[in-house]
């Protein structure tokens, strides 16, 4: 299936997206901020909207017929999730908040309890804050020390780098799969490989490559791999982690309350078992039912699809850029890699920039994009940054294009 002909995914799917159907400052929104957060098809509207007029009871201990039901869906919507990432048991996906929740259910959980002084940690300097600070924090709590994997030559994760910092002291290995300021897939499999020869674990951080492209955690072998549904066509406020089942069998609660007890005595109590152990009060049923739903969407469109797509959408994207002189773009701009562009023009400030867009209609993101650290070792207080999702079109694109340049001529003449 070729996606420059007429039936493109975005022809086959802007309508479900009714958000998009608006003007903003008079001229049609073309939204380009995807790495932020996605938008949410009828589908998945319409299931918050079923769930609460149909549904609503809480779950698991209600015996009433609504109770059954909300469970039943809730329920069913861990087994979507399960299957899609290709989880070997469904007892290996935990409900949380978001990525952020997730990686600190693991930090604490795990990290407390293995971790000690003269263990070593390993990050990369592409992190986001959420993969950064709650490892700060454990290294701060055990005395374990962190490591920095540097960027590559094109700004990409530096392999050769990373085994150099691979030890016996290695407990744990923590990357971002997909980063969301340079746009390079990371290799995560062999960081996989590499690290389980020293015997370390491994968390991915696949915000940015779950909503986007196939993801088989068996194949991957990762220890633990956390997303986030505002990504992938879900509502905020629910996330999921994955982790291999002995691994979370033999992890202490994270929190501590109703749900994620099996008996409560005054002075002690007995936990229930995965995943209900680490899914303490009560959960955020809707969003995790329409999260289930937003997965059936994906499905329904192939993750291959999809991410074929994203990459025809990103190779025009760069193309369009590189013939802008002001325009710098951040990190590789060849080859596999993330529908998102981060980049600078000159002394147009990115926030200015991006103001001047959105009175064209363009939403893009500008800022640090929670990697301070990696902005400060490409010299760039800030960027800009458009992004891209199967919804979007070539067309948008070339929009987004010709009010970038219109834009950098109106700073010009101020600055120039």
């Amino acid at each position: 299936m070729t996606f420059t002909q007429e039936r493109t995914l975005a022809a086959q799917t802007r309508a479900d997206f009714p958000i998009l159907d608006q003007e903003i400052h008079g001229k049609p929104l073309i939204y380009l901020d995807n790495a932020a957060s996605s938008q949410k098809p009828l589908a998945v509207l319409e299931a918050l909207q079923y769930y609460y007029t149909h549904d609503h009871a809480n779950v698991h201990r209600g015996v009433h017929t609504l109770s059954s039901r909300a469970t039943d869906a809730y329920e069913g919507a861990r087994d979507k999730v399960a299957a899609f990432v290709n989880a070997a048991s469904r007892q290996e996906i935990v409900y949380t908040r978001n990525a952020t929740e997730a990686i600190n259910l693991v930090a604490y959980a795990w990290g407390n309890a293995n971790l000690k002084p003269g263990d070593e940690v390993i990050l990369s300097v592409m992190e986001h804050h959420s993969n950064l600070i709650p490892w700060q924090l454990l290294a701060q709590r055990t005395g374990a020390a962190l490591k920095f994997v540097q960027l590559s030559e094109t700004q990409e994760f530096d392999l050769k780098h990373y085994k150099s910092l691979l030890s016996g002291k290695t407990k744990l290995v923590s990357i971002v799969h997909v980063s969301n300021t340079l746009g390079c897939i990371n290799p995560v499999e062999e960081i996989v490989r590499l690290a389980h020869q020293q015997g370390a674990r491994v968390l991915v951080d696949a915000c940015q490559s779950v909503p986007h492209m196939p993801i088989d955690v068996q194949a991957i072998d990762c220890d633990w791999l956390v997303a986030s549904g505002h990504k992938m066509c879900a509502p905020t406020g629910i996330g999921f982690l994955y982790g291999k089942l002995d691994l979370l069998r033999s992890m202490p609660p994270f929190l501590g309350g109703g749900e994620m007890i099996a008996d409560v005595f005054l002075d002690h109590a007995t936990y229930a078992d995965l995943p209900y152990k680490f899914e303490a009060g009560t959960p955020a049923i809707a969003e995790a039912v329409a999260l289930g739903t937003a997965v059936d969407y994906l499905n329904g469109l192939g993750m291959n699809n999809i991410h074929a797509y994203e990459q025809e959408l990103t190779t025009h994207l760069f193309q369009q850029l590189k013939q802008i002189p002001e325009v710098q773009i951040y990190g590789a701009q060849s080859g596999d890699r993330a529908g998102l562009a981060a980049f600078t023009t000159g002394a147009v400030h990115p926030h200015d920039l991006s103001t001047i867009l959105d009175q064209a209609g363009i939403a893009i993101r500008a800022g640090h994009h929670c990697t301070q650290p990696l902005h400060r070792i490409l010299k760039a207080q800030s960027t800009a940054r458009a992004s891209v999702y199967f919804y979007n079109t070539h067309a948008e694109i070339d929009a987004f294009i010709v009010a970038l340049k219109e834009a950098i001529e109106f700073f010009g003449g101020i600055f120039g």
